[in-house]
């Protein structure tokens, strides 16, 4: 996160920059313009195009104050509504455009006239509000060209990204490919063998038995009800619940009327599993995962806590293991959606997304 702030930081001054460069340059380009159609070189000499008052005079104040009213509109709608629709961000810009125009305007008059300036006036003095407009729609054009660009790119990496990842698991997949009536042969052969007084393990292989078959049955689907999804979380809690006993606890906080709705398949397992080896593994008191889900007006909100021992450098979990990496991948790629990492309180992490 630091990093992209940094980034667009760097951007920000780099935007700036660039824009009182344009305008430097077409304030002086525009002096000598006005020098050379007058015919001021024939009068004050090509020396006269280096002079700072008539510069000043003639276009410098001007295109200051165009160079000075363009970073209102701009930090607007590229920075505040950066993330805001298009179709928002247009109509705000034209708006707040005009006005920062016409009142540029009223300044340069303004000064004009207590200075003794000479200025244009009558139906002449629309040009000072053609010129200005112009400049804007050029600026702001290339910003958003340049916006269009990066954001492109983003998309291609991260296309590549998940290409590599798709990659790395079916080639894991081919090396680990097992018939899986064979697999559930031996969950039925273990189970079979295993005495009516461990009841308990039975029950831990019968469960494991179940995660492998929605496992299986995930890898051919692209949406599954979110209920068979929490049903295979429930599953793999409490075999960890036979590992860490009494150190670890669990909830889901989920109501009935969203048990229907449509998620990608093994999309919370991956969060629970980091939960507990980040957090309860790591905490000599263990502690609580807790998964809640809430119906929210353009879809579900999701939010995995536990109350372990908590991670610093939260950017570290995405390098540890591939778990982490490949959920923010997909959550971006189908729902352009993110993971957001926080502190749990009094201890712990709070992981919390949209689709």
């Amino acid at each position: 996160m630091n990093d992209m702030n940094s980034k667009e930081g760097t951007f920000s001054t780099k935007a700036l920059l660039l824009l009182l460069f344009f305008y430097l340059l077409y304030s002086w380009l525009y002096y000598i313009a006005v020098y050379t159609s007058l015919g001021l070189i024939e009068e004050r000499g090509i020396l006269g195009l280096f002079s700072i008052s008539g510069y000043w005079r003639s276009s410098g104040m001007q295109y200051l104050l165009f160079f000075l009213g363009s970073i209102i509109p701009w930090s607007i709608v590229f920075k505040i509504m950066r993330k805001s629709p298009l179709y928002y961000r247009i109509p705000v810009l034209v708006v707040v455009s005009a006005v920062t125009i016409y009142v540029l305007r009223l300044i340069q008059y303004g000064v004009d006239d207590s200075l003794g300036w000479n200025r244009l006036d009558g139906a002449e003095a629309v040009w000072d509000l053609y010129i200005p407009a112009l400049f804007f729609s050029v600026q702001f054009g290339v910003f958003f060209g340049y916006e269009h660009y990066k954001e492109v790119q983003r998309k291609l990496k991260l296309e590549g990204e998940l290409r590599q990842t798709a990659l790395k698991s079916e080639l894991a997949a081919i090396k680990a490919q097992l018939n899986p009536h064979f697999l559930y042969n031996v969950f039925n052969s273990i189970n079979a063998s295993i005495p009516p007084a461990q009841e308990k393990t039975r029950k831990m292989i019968v469960e494991l038995s179940d995660m492998f078959r929605y496992q299986l049955m995930a890898s051919k689907k692209e949406l599954v009800p979110l209920k068979a999804e929490l049903d295979f979380v429930s599953k793999y809690l409490s075999l960890e619940k036979v590992r860490f006993k009494e150190r670890m606890d669990s909830s889901i906080n989920v109501n009935e009327e969203l048990f229907q709705e449509k998620v990608p398949p093994m999309l919370l397992q991956p969060l629970v599993e980091n939960a507990i080896k980040h957090g309860i593994s790591k905490s000599i008191k263990g502690g609580n995962v807790t998964i809640s889900v809430k119906k929210k007006e353009k879809g579900l909100s999701f939010e995995i806590s536990d109350t372990g021992a908590g991670v610093k450098d939260k950017s570290l979990l995405f390098k540890k293991g591939i778990g982490l990496s490949n959920t923010r991948l997909r959550l971006e790629k189908m729902y352009n959606s993110t993971l957001e990492i926080t502190d749990n309180h009094p201890s712990g992490l709070k992981v919390k997304f949209s689709i």
